[in-house]
């Protein structure tokens, strides 16, 4: 069994410790565990992980969080990954700091990298990992909230969250979405 997990976020230092870009150092977290590395692959920079039978393919989008689709859709294709086997790992403003939700489909709920992802891979059908990421802003400052990096109290408050979102991208690949929402999901 085959899996793509992307993980989105913005490329470029300026955007490196951002709340956007949680998907991103979630995977860094997760490939780190198991000793693995990103080499820049097309539209993405991509890791492999054989686990449990199953290989695990990782990609960081290098098209910016809003053309996350692109990217995901040729690599979709290229490795021929079917959509249920998608989980893609986005913040979520909606959702408590360090809150995670499991869905195996839904909406965009507004992210524009997941109406991007919808767009250009033909449908809702795939799993989402949102991280909560708070929503601590004035009304009409959302964009600066999300491209600001997380505070120092809150950066410090990251690394459980983060492995138990490495547990539940594992646990995706393994049991599927039912079972690890019913195991994981706040």
């Amino acid at each position: 069994m085959k899996y793509l997990i992307a993980g989105l976020g913005n490329i470029g230092p300026e955007y490196e410790l951002t709340r956007h870009n949680i998907g991103f150092l979630i995977l860094d977290r997760l490939t780190d565990q198991y000793k693995l590395s990103f080499d820049l692959s097309r539209h993405a920079e991509k890791a492999e992980l054989k686990y449990k039978g199953r290989q695990i393919h990782f990609i960081k989008p290098t098209t910016y969080m809003n053309l996350s689709g692109k990217a995901i859709a040729y690599w979709m294709k290229e490795l021929n990954i079917k959509q249920e086997n998608l989980l893609v790992v986005i913040d979520d403003v909606a959702l408590p700091f360090g809150s995670l939700r499991l869905r195996p489909k839904g909406s965009s709920a507004g992210h524009n990298g997941l109406k991007n992802i919808e767009e250009a891979s033909g449908g809702q059908n795939f799993a989402r990992l949102r991280f909560g990421i708070g929503n601590a802003y004035p009304k009409g400052q959302q964009v600066n909230y999300v491209l600001n990096n997380f505070k120092k109290e809150e950066f410090a408050q990251l690394p459980p969250f983060m492995d138990k979102a490495c547990e539940m991208i594992l646990s995706f690949c393994t049991i599927g979405a039912e079972r690890t929402m019913s195991l994981f999901n706040d």
